[in-house]
């Protein structure tokens, strides 16, 4: 049923929770896992000057360290996690918007399932900060599946 399982990652709690769903799904039906880390130009473009934000852009990230370094962190978790347990993965980091990145990438790479983290996030605050999953789930027509991360009290 799923031969290949998309992880968009940032790194975050909420993507640790989607990573542990992914590769038990992985490990059920013997799927490959993709690890994307998706550079949001937009995000960073206020923290960064305009020829560091060109840089990006044309996806020379190892100018960049920090960014570079924060990506690796992000699909290395993905892939420890994976090769674990015996599951095959591929890294990825690309640079454009995240919803539309992970959309594009699921199409090109027959991308089976997409399995994403989200705040669980509802009413105002969804709509005043926005929601990659929710533009994701609008995006694609793949299959995504969505884990709703709870922080311990």
């Amino acid at each position: 049923m799923y031969d290949r399982i998309l992880v968009p990652t940032d790194g975050s709690d909420v993507s640790e929770v989607a990573i542990e769903h992914a590769v038990d799904l992985a490990e059920k039906y013997d799927a490959e896992i993709h690890a994307l880390y998706v550079v949001d130009v937009d995000a960073v473009s206020f923290g960064l000057g305009a020829e560091q934000v060109d840089r990006i852009r044309q996806g020379h990230l190892g100018e960049m360290e920090e960014v570079e370094e924060k990506a690796n962190d992000a699909t290395r978790a993905v892939a420890d996690a994976a090769t674990e347990r015996g599951i095959d993965v591929v890294e990825s980091v690309r640079v454009g918007q995240p919803h539309a990145v992970v959309a594009d990438y699921a199409e090109d790479e027959d991308i089976d399932l997409v399995v994403i983290g989200s705040h669980g996030r509802s009413g105002v605050r969804r709509a005043l900060l926005g929601s990659v999953t929710e533009r994701v789930l609008r995006s694609t027509r793949k299959p995504v599946l969505v884990v709703d991360f709870e922080p311990e009290d």
